[in-house]
């Protein structure tokens, strides 16, 4: 039988977003490739630090650990397979498979495209994420219909206080849900959004590029073990009376959120801070910058505020 990755959760990464390599890319950044395929290969043994979404791949691929043995098979079933797709060059690449093997993750699979972008390795993946420090990347990710984030490398690490559970945050529009009601509130303004939206209350919002990857997470989580577990919120900038269309396409949906924080224009910062989350997503500059003093924190470059 072929092998496939069909019915896993796959997180397709950047060696960049999964370990800290500040220090190598601003040699790459000051002299070229040749010079960074030399430090990565004197620094082969060195083991790199975690980076941004260390924490989130992780716990994820803890989920393959505990994992329910199936009664006909002799191995855990494989529930989250995390792949790395990077920029790097294979040489580079040795250091990113030794790293993740010295701290414990079980990683088998990359693609190293020295330069050239790795974003179309994604199709034949299937994957159900991708997060990447290069933007340009992330745009074709998501233009391919792919769950796509930029990371930011200089993001605060995520918590260590949940290490049983994966804890996921979502900004609303053009993330989770379409950009319609964003498109109205910038034409329009605030008392023509939350009219548009009150109206429309009962009407479910479509689809967001990030949806595909909470219904996977839902999925995994159902057929997992109770040993991990997954939490979600949805931190938006919504109020009341614009709340109840956000809570209404997610029951039309059948998905479930752990927690809602509707901050009616408050900073997210300090919400996300006490939330505890392994990621957060949004497809807004100043809510990444913003958040990423406190979590680690990704860019959806999607919607009318990334055109």
């Amino acid at each position: 039988m072929p092998v496939s990755l069909e019915g896993q959760l796959v997180v397709a990464i950047s060696s960049r977003a999964l370990f800290d390599f500040e220090e190598e890319n601003e040699v790459f950044e000051a002299a070229d490739d040749h010079a960074y395929m030399r430090l990565q290969l004197e620094r082969l043994d060195v083991t790199a630090k975690p980076g941004v979404a260390f924490s989130l791949v992780n716990k994820l691929l803890a989920f393959n650990r505990a994992a329910v043995t199936d009664a006909n098979s002799a191995s855990p079933t494989q529930r989250v397979e995390v792949v790395i797709l990077s920029r790097n060059d294979p040489v580079s690449g040795m250091r990113v498979f030794r790293s993740a093997k010295q701290h414990g993750l079980p990683i088998q699979r990359g693609v190293f495209s020295r330069g050239a972008p790795p974003w179309r390795y994604l199709r034949p993946l299937n994957a159900n994420l991708f997060l990447s420090t290069n933007e340009a990347d992330v745009r074709s990710a998501l233009e391919a219909g792919v769950p796509a984030a930029r990371v930011y490398p200089d993001s605060a690490r995520a918590s260590a206080a949940h290490p049983h559970e994966v804890r996921i945050a979502f900004d609303g529009d053009a993330v989770l849900f379409s950009d319609e009601a964003e498109q109205v509130f910038r034409s329009a303004g605030l008392d023509a959004f939350q009219a548009h939206e009150r109206d429309r209350a009962e009407k479910p919002l479509a689809a967001g590029p990030f949806k595909p990857l909470l219904e996977a997470l839902q999925r995994l989580q159902q057929a997992a073990s109770p040993a991990m577990a997954i939490r979600t919120a949805l931190v938006t900038a919504r109020s009341a009376p614009a709340h109840e269309r956000a809570i209404r396409t997610l029951m039309d949906w059948n998905i479930e959120i752990d927690e809602a924080m509707f901050l009616g224009g408050l900073q997210k910062g300090e919400f996300l801070r006490e939330f505890e989350p392994d990621f957060f997503f949004d497809d807004q500059t100043g809510h990444i910058e913003n958040a990423s003093a406190h979590v680690p924190a990704g860019l959806v470059a999607s919607g009318i505020a990334n055109r």
